[in-house]
């Protein structure tokens, strides 16, 4: 960057805008100062050119954990290092020393007495990943193949994440029209042209959740398990040359928001459904100096002058931005007189791949009714359309939802006639169900 903001003035940034955990392409020491006594997350790097010393020397290795970490903790609340950025596809004459790198770091953690409370792993690209689609066969590249099986053993050993830079811009771009704009941007896809893997019928809603699939399956496929998936730069070019017509503020607007809405909502994936991966924003500021394409300048959401490009909340998107005033009484409801077989196939892919907030009708949880697959749908529909409707989701459901501006509670309140006990058991679920239908909007 050309000009760089002070210290301070990022930190006071970060604040305002409630950002908790915060990535450092390196160890900056007045970075380091400015947000200590903050409770900001703080994940330092060592870039790749001082990776080679790093790697090839115990003491180098201990000298920097005690320079840049040792001396900044706790007040300065250090939980992450990576360890290089993308070194076997950028620098892979680097990659006999990035295991060793670990290594010499973990020892000397060790030897401070932070292993505990700092974590080491390395930030890869998705190029590291052969055939990335469909998600279920993807391997590494056998390139890699010693490197990758020392590395995993690394996270495995030491509680540590697999670290990955994951951009779908890239992919959708490199695709050539193989896939949707809305796909990469997380935007509603029609429930009957969803993207799936055909060995394990799983639908994709987004790209972001495949690359990430993928990846765990990558992972699998080197016989390791239960390494997490940390997402260390995943974003939106907001300008482009000529030649880059994805690359607009509405489009990244439209990623980042929903990138956040979807982290925080914390599906997981389809293959990983209880595995929500941490994500870091890429990135707060343009950097105007770099080389390459005018898209590689512009994936801030800032300016050095510290003016935004686009708003964007870091919050819970679907708890903090007001409804929209032509939705206001306005639900999104199960077609009563659609088939159930239909709305058990529409409920699925909302429950599922439309991530719509479904733990209130599970079995034994208040809005679960076993025989109301009516009720049941509606307030997964409405849930989702609240969610979703200002990145372009709708109420249709292949024709299994509608809407009503019609007052659910007001509604079953006005029935005034002599009902039989079965009746009455109907009324108090159906009312029972319409309370919850009202309840899960955001």
């Amino acid at each position: 960057m050309s000009n760089l903001p002070s210290a301070t003035d990022i930190v006071a940034i970060l604040k305002e805008k409630k950002i908790q955990h915060v990535r450092l392409i390196d160890s900056n020491h007045q970075m380091l100062t400015a947000l200590a006594n903050t409770g900001i997350e703080v994940m330092v790097g060592v870039p790749n050119d001082q990776l080679l010393c790093v790697g090839q020397s115990r003491s180098t290795a201990a000298d920097w954990i005690n320079k840049n970490v040792a001396a900044y903790v706790p007040a300065t609340n250090i939980t992450y290092i990576a360890v290089g950025d993308e070194v076997l596809t950028n620098i892979p004459n680097a990659a006999l020393v990035l295991v060793p790198a670990l290594q010499f770091l973990q020892s000397a953690l060790l030897a401070a007495n932070l292993n505990t409370q700092v974590k080491i792993s390395s930030p890869h690209s998705m190029d590291m990943i052969s055939k990335a689609f469909p998600p279920s066969i993807a391997t590494f590249n056998s390139t890699w193949n010693t490197v990758m099986s020392q590395y995993l053993r690394f996270p495995k050993d030491t509680g540590s994440s697999f670290m990955l830079n994951a951009q779908p811009y890239y992919g959708y771009v490199g695709g050539q029209g193989v896939f949707p704009l809305e796909y990469a941007l997380f935007r509603s896809l029609n429930p009957n042209s969803q993207i799936s893997d055909p060995n394990t019928n799983l639908f994709y809603t987004n790209m972001f959740d495949a690359i990430i699939d993928a990846t765990y399956n990558s992972i699998q496929a080197m016989n390791f398990t239960e390494i997490p998936v940390l997402v260390t730069a995943s974003g939106w070019p907001w300008r482009g040359g000529p030649n880059e017509k994805a690359a607009t503020v509405d489009n990244a607007l439209a990623y980042n928001t929903n990138l956040i809405r979807h982290v925080l909502n914390n599906s997981g994936t389809p293959s990983q459904p209880m595995n929500q991966s941490s994500t870091y924003i890429f990135e707060l500021f343009n950097e105007d100096l770099r080389s390459g394409p005018e898209s590689e300048k512009s994936w801030g959401i800032m300016f050095p002058n510290t003016t935004t490009v686009y708003s964007l909340s870091f919050e819970d998107v679907a708890t903090t931005i007001p409804e929209s005033p032509a939705l206001r009484g306005m639900f999104c409801v199960a077609n009563s007189s659609a088939p159930h077989s239909a709305l058990k196939h529409s409920l699925d892919w909302a429950c599922g791949p439309g991530s719509a907030n479904c733990s209130a009708i599970q079995p034994g949880q208040p809005c679960y009714e076993s025989d109301n697959i009516v009720a049941v749908a509606s307030y997964a529909f409405n849930d989702y359309y609240h969610r979703t409707q200002a990145s372009g989701g709708t109420c249709s459901f292949n024709g299994t939802a509608m809407m009503t501006s019609t007052d659910p509670i007001l509604l079953a309140n006005k029935l005034q006639l002599p009902f039989t006990s079965a009746l009455k058991r109907r009324l108090r679920r159906t009312n029972l169900a319409l309370k919850c239908l009202k309840g899960s909007r955001p």
